[in-house]
């Protein structure tokens, strides 16, 4: 099976079923051969792209297909945009790009859709560059341009300006790096990066966390050295900035309150006593899974619980709370380009309200003195400083506490909050707030 048929089929299943496509990708490819074990990355790359730039991508083929895009067979509508990515994305010769796209599209048992497919890409083809709005529209332009949701361009042009909005368009369309947190329990940044060095692997720290490296090209994670050790977890900078930021007195008992996938949990772990929450069971096997991987498994309990109800008298007394809520995603949209495609303006309205019921949640269970750590992987103030706004109104027994190190390091921050944006500092966009309620 050639690289452009597992690609239709992996972007074909994904927007069937509204999973997420690194989860789709991984298990099509575990389970797929493939010609040349370079084709992976080939077939990561369309996938990615694909999604990435399919506003611009449905832009050109809508032009030349006699039927509505929406009215297609998700396979077919997949074969479209794999093709034309490789037209305007790849350096792939773009008569190759059509004949191996049609032929991608026969190997998955789509023959009859071979000539419909091939007249509309060869005509795309054709085509110098994609079609652009005039640049006097500049919210379409850049939509169309960068292939992000014209709601999201909107916003963030009237938050930021054009020059950031730019930057944060053009930098979640930016395949991101692997990025590594070291688990200080099994050794030091310096003693990780010496690792790599021997093994022949190009890292280099990461200019804000402390404990971060970044890998370029590593291939399969679970395939680097140090990986079965538990010596690393991978986790994004600005992912690792949040534990960091929380700065939660060592050896308290934390309550992760929506721990999945368990990052954060794990983070903690190595130097508190964690008990993982999540509503699913299932999610909370895979944090065990990783705890014992990273020798950890001492170190946090699970707890299949739904965070809108009051926790349990049996959880016992914890030191902090960490609630890394559900949120948009909006932050990262470079891992997960399909979100912007299912992102709705009127979801951040819709899970800001199911935060302020988990933080209503949580606030309960935080004693005199203790801390509440609030975090969401979201670039919308909705879901991060105007929720902290009106936490704080309504529960004036908290306070605001910046820690030390976020000032000492320079961290960015926004009225005492850690908060980062897509943008040339290469992290996902995250907004996260300590709270100390009052002894």
């Amino acid at each position: 099976m050639n690289a452009r048929a597992v690609a239709i089929d992996v972007l074909a299943r994904v927007e069937a079923t509204d999973a997420y496509l690194n989860l789709v990708l991984d298990q099509r490819l575990a389970e797929t051969p493939l010609r040349d074990p370079r084709d992976a990355a080939l077939v990561t790359e369309l996938c990615y792209g694909a999604t990435r730039r399919r506003l611009g991508l449905d832009r050109a083929i809508a032009a030349f297909s006699d039927r509505k895009l929406h009215a297609l067979e998700d396979r077919v509508l997949a074969a479209l945009r794999v093709g034309a990515y490789q037209i305007f994305h790849s350096r792939v010769p773009r008569r190759a790009a059509v004949s191996e796209t049609v032929e991608g599209l026969k190997q998955i048992g789509l023959s009859r859709a071979a000539g419909f497919v091939n007249a509309v890409l060869r005509k795309v083809a054709a085509l110098e560059s994609i079609p652009l709005p005039p640049e006097s529209d500049l919210a379409e332009h850049l939509s169309v341009r960068e292939s992000h949701p014209l709601w999201l361009v909107e916003r963030w042009l009237r938050r930021h300006g054009r020059a950031a909005t730019e930057a944060m368009l053009v930098a979640s369309n930016d395949a991101p790096p692997v990025t590594v947190r070291t688990n200080r329990r099994a050794g030091t940044r310096d003693a990780l990066a010496a690792l790599f060095a021997e093994a022949g692997l190009a890292a280099t720290p990461t200019a804000r966390s402390p404990v971060g490296m970044r890998l370029s090209s590593p291939g399969p994670v679970e395939s680097l050295v140090g990986y079965p050790e538990g010596l690393f977890q991978v986790q994004d900078e600005a992912a690792q900035l949040v534990g960091l930021y929380a700065a939660i007195p060592e050896d308290a008992r934390v309550l992760d309150a929506c721990a999945a996938p368990g990052g954060k949990a794990c983070h903690l772990a190595e130097s508190h006593r964690v008990l993982a929450v999540d509503l699913y069971a299932a999610k909370l096997d895979k944090i065990r899974s990783e705890a014992r991987r990273l020798h950890l498994e001492d170190r946090i309990e699970v707890l299949a619980h739904d965070a809108t109800e009051p926790f349990p008298a049996s959880i016992g007394p914890v030191e902090a709370v960490l609630l890394d809520a559900p949120c948009t995603g909006l932050g990262t949209l470079r891992r997960h380009p399909e979100l912007r495609w299912r992102r709705k303006e009127e979801d951040i309205a819709r899970l800001a309200t199911l935060q302020r019921r988990i933080l209503e949640r949580c606030q309960e269970v935080v004693p005199p003195g203790g801390l509440l750590v609030y975090a969401v992987c979201s670039t919308e103030p909705e879901e991060g400083q105007d929720q902290i706004d009106l936490f704080l109104r309504s529960h004036p027994d908290f306070t605001l506490e910046t820690p030390a190190l976020a000032e000492r390091l320079g961290w960015p921050l926004a009225q005492g909050a850690l908060r980062t944006l897509p943008g040339p500092d290469g992290m996902d966009g995250f907004y996260a707030a300590r709270l100390r309620r009052l002894a």
